[in-house]
């Protein structure tokens, strides 16, 4: 089973064993979902969520339930993050991780409980968690620093069900103030489960964090070059973040907002440091979530040069157009209106073809004078045709037919 993983870091630190006992608090939530009553049953969420436990309590984070918390059903799914929430006031750092299946749909994304099983998109509300509920509990907390990873399965288990699954993988996250979001591979893209027990960017990530000395962005860069060397370069993380308050260490040392602490400022900008993070992406829709950013900087001129490299290169790739598809990048839109066929029209019919041009196939034949709707005729100088064709829709047929015939 392959899936998808996501990380909203509103800045934290993290806490090494080796390092002494800091004076921040922290709070986190671990969910593994693996074992599903209505659809597939994944292997590894529940591995990847008891690796994930043992670190963070290793790393100074007092556990909600006091350890992972497996096979959650909606209604106990929602009183865990509850929970979550009204622990988390008052704390420096709130963090939830969770591992299971997810979907998205009309471009949010959702968590799916063990006892999910929608017939309809409608029972998404009802039957999953969206993860703006659990955006807005750390909201509603007042957590200096907040971090959720969302480790999931990216193919939608209830695609047969009438539940839109118009792209793969979830849909993009904008990061909300002081918050940085890193998906563990890219949007629309599909990040591999891994075969030894654990996620790639879940183990990467467990490896990663107990390092000191890393700052937030030099972490995830940090993993996600492990995650690339790992898969081959099949997955790669993105990260979309926005300002964070102060400088973040996962492990060695404690979070230090920019209003009590008084070091020297940081030399790296937050767009150097996103751009260290997405600069190898093979997605133009990451790119140009960067460059929406951080345009006005120099790393959004090189991300607009990225976005253009890219198009060449898929352009190349891209296997050689229909006729019918040079005809509607021409006349995306037409404008129709009813024209008669002539009445001395050869063969006493008009031919309505599938694409522009006399040899493509016959879709069916119009009588001499019969009325269709004709719009967005194409000349022969457009390279498209040797003879003039227009775009017709006749008893519900789609086609074209040649403009001579037509009165």
């Amino acid at each position: 089973m392959r899936r998808w993983m996501m990380l909203v870091v509103a800045g934290l630190s993290l806490l090494c064993p080796c390092s002494p006992v800091l004076a921040d608090t922290r709070i986190a939530l671990v969910i593994g979902n693996s074992a599903y009553r209505s659809v597939s049953r994944l292997e590894n969420p529940k591995h990847d969520a008891e690796l994930m436990a043992e670190t963070l309590q290793g790393l100074g984070f007092t556990l909600i339930g006091g350890g992972p918390q497996l096979d959650l059903d909606e209604a106990t799914m929602r009183r865990a993050v509850q929970t979550f929430g009204a622990k988390a006031r008052g704390a420096d750092v709130a963090l939830v991780y969770y591992a299971g299946h997810g979907v998205q749909v009309r471009g949010a994304n959702y968590l799916v409980p063990v006892d999910a099983n929608p017939a309809r998109e409608a029972d998404v509300d009802f039957q999953m968690l969206d993860v703006n509920v659990v955006l807005r509990q750390m909201e509603s907390a007042g957590t200096k620093l907040n971090l959720v990873i969302l480790d999931a399965c990216r193919n939608n288990p209830f695609g047969g069900r009438g539940l839109r699954d118009g792209a793969s993988g979830l849909a993009q996250m904008r990061a909300p103030e002081g918050t940085l979001i890193s998906f563990a591979t890219q949007p629309g893209n599909v990040a591999l489960d891994g075969s030894d027990g654990n996620s790639p960017f879940t183990k990467a990530l467990a490896e990663t964090i107990r390092r000191p000395g890393l700052d937030i962005f030099k972490t995830f860069n940090q993993v996600g070059l492990e995650v690339k060397r790992a898969t081959g370069g099949t997955q790669q993380p993105w990260v979309s973040s926005s300002p964070v308050d102060g400088d973040f260490y996962f492990a060695g040392q404690a979070y230090a907002p920019a209003s009590t602490a008084q070091p020297a400022p940081s030399s790296v900008d937050p767009a150097e440091r996103a751009w260290a993070v997405t600069q190898n992406t093979t997605s133009i829709a990451v790119l140009e979530d960067f460059v929406r950013q951080f345009g006005g900087t120099p790393y959004g001129s090189m991300a607009r040069a990225r976005i253009e490299e890219l198009k060449k290169t898929q352009t190349a790739a891209r296997p050689a157009e229909t006729p019918i598809e040079r005809a509607q990048a021409i006349l995306p839109n037409p404008h129709l209106v009813p024209r008669v066929v002539k009445r001395n029209v050869s063969q006493g019919y008009l031919n309505l073809r599938r694409e522009p041009g006399q040899k493509s196939e016959i879709l069916t034949r119009i009588p001499a004078g019969e009325t269709a709707m004709v719009g967005g005729c194409l000349a022969p100088g457009d390279g498209i045709s040797r003879y003039p064709s227009c775009r017709a829709v006749w008893n519900g047929v789609v086609g074209w037919v040649s403009a001579n015939g037509l009165e």
